[in-house]
C-alpha cells in the first residue's frame, strides 16, 4: 500500500493507482472531461489538474495520469488549481458556452463570460469518441484531423469510415452530446450510403455486429468494462 495526503487527509491506496482514482475512491471531487474509466488516461483537457506540494513551491499535474507516490501531498482545490481550471473552462467556453455541461462547470468555477469567442461547436475535442472506438471497440473508424483551430473529429478518409460497425460507443462516451445516433445511422439502418467491399467488423466488447438501434446489450457490456474488475 502507498500512503499519501490529499487535502490534508492521509489515505492509503494500492500501488499503481493514479491521483484521480485515489481521490475518487476517497470522495475528493475532481472535475474531468477527457477521462473515462474504460480508457487509458489522456490528460488532454487539463480540468483534473491538482497541485503537488514540493520544494519548488507547488507543481500542477493532471490527476488522471499522475501515479500515486509514497508521501505525496496533493491539493485538489487550491487557488493555483482553481485559477488553472478557470482558464481551461474559459477556453472551452469560447466555442462551447452553449453546452449544458460546460456551462455548469463554468458556473461552479465562478466563470460567467469567457474572454474569448469562436464559432459555436458542441465538440470540445476531448478525444473520448476516438479513443473508445480504438481502445474499446478495436475499430478506429474515426480520428482527430487537422491542427490548431481547424482540428476536428472525423473519419480519416471517406472510404475508411466503412470501418464503422455502428455500435454507438462514440455516442455513449461523448460528454457533450456532439455525436448522436442520427450522425451514425443517418436515420436509416446503415451509416454507409455507398456500396462497400469491406467485411463488417465485430465489436471487440460484445463480439457481435450491432446496428445503432440495437444498443441494449452493447451498453450493458460497456458499463461492465467501465466498472472494471
Amino acid at each position: 500500500m502507498i500512503t499519501l495526503t490529499i487535502d490534508g487527509q492521509e489515505i492509503q491506496v494500492t500501488e499503481g493507482r493514479t491521483i484521480l482514482e485515489a481521490a475518487r475512491e476517497h470522495r475528493f471531487p475532481i472535475p474531468t472531461l477527457c477521462y473515462h474509466e474504460a480508457l487509458a488516461p489522456f490528460a488532454a483537457c487539463r480540468m483534473c489538474v491538482v497541485e503537488l506540494e514540493n520544494r519548488r513551491g507547488g507543481q500542477l499535474v493532471p490527476a488522471c495520469a499522475y501515479p500515486c507516490e509514497e508521501g505525496l501531498i496533493v491539493r485538489t482545490n487550491s487557488e493555483k488549481v482553481r485559477r488553472s481550471r478557470r482558464m481551461t473552462i474559459e477556453l472551452l467556453m469560447a466555442s462551447a458556452a452553449h453546452v449544458p455541461l460546460i456551462r455548469a462547470m463554468a458556473e461552479e468555477l465562478g466563470v460567467t463570460t469567457p474572454r474569448f469567442t469562436m464559432e459555436p461547436d458542441d465538440c470540445i475535442l476531448c478525444g473520448l469518441c476516438v479513443r473508445a472506438c480504438e481502445e474499446i471497440v478495436g475499430v478506429g473508424a474515426i480520428s482527430v484531423i487537422n491542427r490548431g483551430i481547424e482540428k476536428k473529429v472525423s473519419p480519416p478518409f471517406r472510404i475508411a469510415s466503412n470501418a464503422c460497425i455502428e455500435c454507438g460507443t462514440c455516442v455513449l462516451v461523448c460528454p457533450t452530446g456532439a455525436i448522436t445516433l442520427a450522425d451514425i445511422t443517418g436515420g436509416t439502418q446503415t451509416v454507409h450510403p455507398w456500396e462497400s467491399e469491406f467485411e463488417a467488423v465485430d465489436c471487440r466488447v460484445c463480439g457481435h455486429h450491432y446496428l445503432a438501434p440495437e444498443l441494449a446489450e452493447h451498453t450493458a457490456l460497456l458499463a461492465e468494462a467501465e466498472a472494471g474488475p
